[in-house]
């Protein structure tokens, strides 16, 4: 059986693409709900905006 874990898949969203009126950019990632429980931010590469952006998580 497998185990179950404290890792869960989290999607990221670009926070700048919506108000420009653009499509944001989605990342998926693993994160250790224990270590993080609140959202994760982190800078990623967009490239309909071609620049890196912040990115928050989404549900």
């Amino acid at each position: 059986m497998a185990k179950k874990g404290n890792r869960v898949i989290i999607t990221l969203e670009c926070t700048e693409a919506r108000p420009l009126g653009q499509t944001p950019s989605r990342y998926t990632t693993m994160k250790n709900k224990k270590n993080t429980p609140k959202r994760i931010e982190l800078k990623k590469y967009n490239p309909s905006l071609q620049r890196h952006t912040l990115h928050r998580e989404i549900k």
